[in-house]
């Protein structure tokens, strides 16, 4: 069976699910597509009882660069956003916060395999599944920091839940990006393979197994594991929506983002 939406591709084989970003955006940036459609993905296969397990990979050369800025940059309140602006903007990241949420609440276990570049809401996305694979070539980067953006659509909110607290901080305080040996070491991904076929391919005989085992029994071992997290990912995800809601934009995201398209060093005023 295969599906397709405008942000991603969909294929069922032997009870597994590939789910493969498409884009359109440049490196399968998440754009208004991609925020739309994903909840309804993941619904459609969770509530498929022929689906046991899912695989999350990329297209193409990167596993995702993250939000689509200049498809999503109207999403953003002016500097001088009233009341209703600034309404209007915490509604649509309630929104994003719940396609990827929509993903962590599947009750079919989900496998990530990361190739290339995976920044920002690509960070978002694998801190929402459940097993994450990566290529030699993959780097990772809570990029959100450089652009003067607390990161507020799940990866502040579960990467806590993954990683030990240092290395934590030092991932998103910095912005900096890792490579996959790094990403190994501190337990973003499970395992480091030689490229992207190989961890696809790892990726699958993982699902493999999983589908082999009796599924409500999966099911329920997943459900378990995930009650002792979900309150406190809830309260973090309302957290940082209410910050950014009050916080968002400021003269530093302005001088971010122009110095990002300049290619020069931005300068920071703390305004």
């Amino acid at each position: 069976m295969a599906d397709t939406y405008e942000s991603v591709s969909v294929e069922t084989k032997d009870h597994v699910a590939q789910v493969t970003l498409l884009g359109p955006g440049k490196g399968n940036a998440m754009g208004p597509a991609f925020w739309a459609e994903l909840p309804g993905v993941f619904g459609t296969l969770d509530a498929d009882p022929e689906v046991r397990a899912i695989v999350l990979t990329g297209s193409g050369k990167n596993f995702s660069y993250g939000l689509d800025l200049p498809a999503m940059g109207a999403t953003l309140p002016g500097l001088d956003a009233g009341a209703k602006a600034r309404a209007d903007f915490h509604t649509t990241l309630r929104g994003m916060q719940g396609a990827i949420t929509a993903v962590a609440d599947c009750r079919t276990p989900t496998i990530a395999s990361i190739h290339g570049w995976c920044i920002g809401g690509g960070v978002d996305l694998i801190s929402a599944v459940d097993i994450r694979y990566a290529s030699t070539d993959a780097k990772f980067s809570v990029r959100e920091t450089k652009l003067a953006i607390v990161a507020d659509v799940g990866s502040l909110a579960r990467l806590p839940l993954i990683l030990s607290d240092g290395h934590l901080r030092e991932l998103v305080l910095t912005g900096k990006d890792i490579d996959a040996s790094r990403a190994e070491k501190i337990g973003l991904v499970n395992d480091v393979y030689a490229d992207a076929d190989a961890s696809l391919a790892a990726a699958h005989a993982t699902a493999a197994e999983i589908a082999a085992n009796p599924p409500l029994t999966v099911a329920g071992v997943k459900d378990v594991l995930d009650q002792q997290r979900t309150a406190r990912v809830a309260e973090s995800l309302r957290y940082v929506a209410a910050w950014n809601s009050a916080f968002l934009p400021s003269k530093d995201l302005a001088e971010a983002v122009t110095a990002m398209f300049q290619k020069r060093p931005p300068q920071f005023t703390g305004e």
